[in-house]
């Protein structure tokens, strides 16, 4: 009998490519969220409201759980409901899982051992220093987790790239789907970036491992990029020409903030190394070598999608 998997978050950017996987690999998929939508290859439940939901119910029949809801990195969202959802809801689901499953994989973020950037490579050793309410609160269901009985795997991805994604990687994603030139060759300070293709590996990987206790895992493509890089592979796969040109990064930035994304472009003209070694060591191996490769992927997806909606 194919393994029952409960996937919250399940109609968001990584719980639909997920839902895809499992069916793929024979899994029998349980989603659960807000809102059903087109999801494919899974059952749906829905719920209201991860803090309050019914988990008992939820985890019948269950031999693992992928908990991917939450609150995104985002503006005007105060301390207290990251604290609210990202912490302590996901403490109430796994206190209830307690005995009743096998496993739980928790996704997590880098942001829960570092801020936007980081002058030194970021690893399972880093010392976990996270600058913000939303890294602290995925730090605190961590070490909530490690409290508990229950075999637990936390995936910390770093910014994560792909057909569907939202935030500042949208934007990117609409700027190289242009024929216009674009003043972005010279943003090559060094960045991880993670193709949502390697991250569905990693959650399919942390499924599938044995053992007991809390295990955190940094995961990030294998080699570290840069936002042109990006850019490039985008261009790439959406059947555009490079065309970028360099211009002075302090002058981009002046313009990022007077269109009132000078956070946004701080993170991404910065540096942040994370090194996946430990997973890599731990066995997994990732579909995608690089990163310029996994945004060809997400150009010829984006493309695809566009001609097919």
């Amino acid at each position: 009998m194919a393994q029952r998997i409960l996937v919250t978050g399940a109609s968001g950017f990584v719980g639909r490519h997920l839902l895809r996987a499992l069916a793929a690999r024979g899994y029998e998929a349980i989603a659960c969220g807000r809102r059903a939508g087109a999801l494919e290859g899974a059952q749906f439940l829905e719920i209201d409201d991860i803090a309050t939901a019914d988990w008992s119910a939820l985890l019948a029949g269950v031999d693992a759980v992928v908990h991917a809801a939450g609150i995104a990195h985002t503006r005007g969202v105060a301390p207290a409901d990251y604290d609210r959802i990202n912490a302590e809801a996901t403490l109430r689901l796994a206190a209830e899982a307690v005995g009743r499953i096998g496993r739980l994989v928790f996704l997590s973020s880098i942001r829960a051992i570092s801020g936007p950037v980081s002058e030194t490579p970021l690893d399972e050793h880093s010392l976990a220093m996270p600058t913000e309410a939303y890294g602290r609160s995925k730090l605190k269901a961590e070490r909530g987790l490690a409290l508990l009985d229950l075999p637990t795997i936390s995936l910390r991805p770093v910014a994560v790239y792909g057909e569907g994604v939202k935030g500042n990687l949208a934007r990117i994603e609409r700027l190289a789907d242009t024929p216009l030139p674009l003043p972005l060759a010279s943003l090559r300070a060094a960045r991880s970036f993670l193709c949502i293709d390697n991250l569905v590996s990693a959650i399919l990987f942390a499924l599938e491992q044995d053992g007991k206790g809390a295990k955190a895992f940094v995961v990030a493509d294998p080699q570290p990029s840069n936002v042109a890089e990006l850019v490039l592979g985008l261009r790439e796969g959406l059947g555009r020409n490079a065309r970028l040109f360099a211009c002075p990064p302090a002058l981009l930035g002046a313009a990022a903030s007077l269109g009132g994304q000078g956070e946004s472009w701080r993170t991404m003209a910065g540096s942040m190394i994370a090194m996946p070694g430990c997973l890599v060591d731990a066995g997994w191996r990732p579909p995608v070598a690089t990163s310029r490769e996994g945004a060809q992927r997400w150009g010829r997806a984006a493309r695809t999608a566009r001609a097919h909606p």
